[in-house]
């Protein structure tokens, strides 16, 4: 089974962290391959950063068509361009905040988002409410360091105030990462705050692990079956889509 982990923008250390994340939890003998795109943003933070990410992680999924890839991870809280992605693909692909909003809902009556900057906070509201989790998301905190400087030592002290405080506001028994950037904190927030702790990324990783082996793949009717042909012109003409084929 081969699971391509895409970083929807293109600082490649971050693809990386999300990929080693994926492999921490990863079955005996799941591939997973990061995948960072040519181009887009170096780092996702605003509406604007995540639209011009779309084409990038696009000519990603339609590499990992051409290449085999099994399904796909999302590595980006904010799932950008989950629904095309998911017509362009034949395997499930899967958003990290959707499986981590999964995933936390099992763990307690209630859990707290944690991210990056506060101006993120209406987009991790939008998708629980997409998701159906507003009725376990009992807060959105944030803990107002960039995503490019999550690298900082001091950072995870910074995140771990951040997720005490959250707990002790909400009252909630869980805690979701809202950032791919901080998946390597799992095991030290969990300790040091005292509450289970989720990265998107994993969980997404087993859910898509878990659906291939069941024979599981997308749904080739209604709304998310392949594009319809059509040119696209300008900078966009190498997503031409011929023969449901995609160039990139």
């Amino acid at each position: 089974m081969r699971i391509r982990v895409v970083n929807p923008n293109t600082t490649a250390a971050m693809t990386e962290l999300a990929a080693q994340a994926a492999r921490a939890v990863a079955a005996p003998g799941t591939i997973i391959e990061g995948a960072t795109p040519t181009m887009g943003p170096v780092s996702i933070e605003s509406h604007y950063d995540e639209a011009l990410a779309v084409p990038g992680l696009l000519a990603e999924i339609a590499r990992g068509e051409a290449e085999g890839a099994d399904g796909y991870v999302i590595a980006c809280f904010g799932d950008p361009g989950l629904d095309a992605a998911r017509e362009l693909a034949r395997g499930p692909v899967i958003g990290m905040a959707e499986a981590a909003y999964q995933a936390a809902s099992h763990l307690g009556r209630g859990f707290s988002v944690v991210t990056t900057l506060s101006r993120t906070e209406g987009r991790a509201a939008d998708l629980a409410e997409r998701y159906g989790m507003t009725r376990f998301c009992l807060g959105i905190h944030s803990c107002e360091i960039p995503v490019l400087e999550l690298e900082d030592p001091k950072a995870r002290t910074v995140i771990a105030d951040a997720c005490r405080e959250a707990v002790h506001a909400d009252g909630s028994e869980a805690i979701v990462l809202g950032c791919a950037g901080m998946a390597d904190l799992c095991e030290y927030l969990t300790r040091v705050v005292g509450v289970p702790v989720v990265d998107g990324v994993a969980a997404a990783t087993l859910t898509v692990q878990s659906l291939v082996t069941m024979g599981l793949r997308k749904s080739g009717r209604g709304e998310f079956a392949r594009p319809l042909p059509k040119k696209y012109t300008g900078p966009l003409a190498g997503f031409t889509i011929e023969n449901a084929e995609v160039r990139s």
